[in-house]
């Protein structure tokens, strides 16, 4: 199903938006292992919003709901089913949208694909909403994988033409953990004002900012992954694709590598305290779609929020006629920054999945 991504461990999202709930499965989780409910709710208020200019003004608690899969607070074998009510819906603010597709959003292909009968209100189950349960299944993958010594974490990389500092050749736990601390997921703060400055900016004329986030993960073996299609790249790319407004992902030197020479996109192999490293990362830790044991690290292209106050032109699908769009509601004036746990979730589930197949289902 088009919800659904992982091999060992299955991921399946429902619902949407403005309905009763969202909610996700996860099958395939290994049995025994401890679930912190506080870390994991602190993880999933990294996402959420109604607290700042920054964001929307919707205001949902976020708190999931185990319906299955968990027991004393450990996995136990089932599969493990979340739900998350929705409480601050505005749902008349999405009135006549079904005749005037928003640019931007897919409400015009949601329309095509199903006839109309698509509930698009909020985005519907394209929403971002949907994010908050993949930050459940990531955060528990996050969890998960600590354990084993493999730490995921992110930051706000750019907005709009502001740019933050870009992770060190060999980021720390410790440095995850001050930048998931921060109200502002960026490395330098200097940046992260000039970036807040910019989202407000937009917001004040009606429109909107994209921005990119950057991930990493330490503490990966090497010899994770196979050949071709289904590398590491491919199966991280595949699942980041599937966030709502991810319009790019790169690994390593990405698109800056195609305007490098090989002498200085190449990195080179040395020794360090008895095993094989590299000097420099431009291969973002995978060689052939498989890892190499240097630090993984990807970004993801988020695009600028589609619903902006500014006069839009679209079309009347009753009347096939052109007409002018102007948004109401409650939206993001820029998503990227609240996507930051969101690709560390997705990343880390990614991970998870990928380690148990290369032992064979068990750690």
């Amino acid at each position: 199903m088009s919800s659904e991504f992982g091999k060992l461990i299955k991921i399946s999202v429902f619902g949407q938006s403005h309905g009763k709930a969202i909610g996700v499965v996860v099958d395939g989780l290994p049995a025994g292992e401890a679930v912190d409910a506080e870390e994991l709710q602190a993880f999933l208020n990294r996402r959420r919003g109604g607290g700042s200019p920054l964001s929307t003004a919707r205001k949902e608690g976020d708190v999931p709901m185990f319906l299955s899969g968990l027991e004393n607070g450990k996995t136990c074998g089932a599969p493990l089913c979340a739900v998350i009510e929705n409480a601050d819906q505005h749902s008349s603010d999405y009135a006549g949208l079904t005749d005037t597709p928003r640019p931007g959003h897919a409400d015009f292909t949601a329309a095509v694909k199903w006839g109309g009968a698509a509930d698009m209100r909020g985005g519907g189950h394209f929403s971002g909403r949907l994010t908050a349960p993949l930050c459940i299944a990531g955060g528990i993958a996050k969890q998960i994988l600590s354990r084993r010594g493999i730490q995921v974490g992110a930051h706000l990389s750019s907005v709009g033409t502001e740019r933050d500092d870009v992770f060190p050749l060999h980021p720390t736990a410790d440095l995850f953990a001050a930048v998931a601390a921060k109200p502002f997921p960026v490395l330098c703060d200097e940046a992260g004002q000039r970036m807040q400055e910019a989202i407000l900016a937009a917001r004040s004329e009606g429109d909107s900012l994209g921005g990119i986030v950057e991930c990493a993960a330490i503490g990966l073996p090497a010899g994770l992954g196979d050949p071709m299609f289904d590398g590491i790249e491919s199966r991280l790319a595949a699942a980041l694709f599937g966030i709502p407004a991810v319009k790019g992902v790169e690994f390593g030197a990405g698109f800056d590598a195609a305007r490098s020479r090989g002498s200085e996109n190449n990195d080179a192999f040395t020794v360090d305290h008895g095993a094989v490293v590299t000097e420099t990362n431009h291969a973002g830790g995978i060689l052939g779609g498989i890892t190499t044991g240097m630090p993984l690290v990807l970004r993801a292209a988020f695009k600028p929020t589609p619903s902006i106050a500014k006069p839009q032109q679209t079309v009347s699908l009753s009347a096939m006629e052109n007409t002018q769009l102007q948004i109401r509601g409650r939206h993001d004036p820029c998503i990227a920054h609240r996507a930051v746990p969101v690709v560390e979730a997705v990343t880390a589930a990614v991970l998870l999945d990928l380690l148990l197949e290369g032992n064979h289902g068990t750690f």
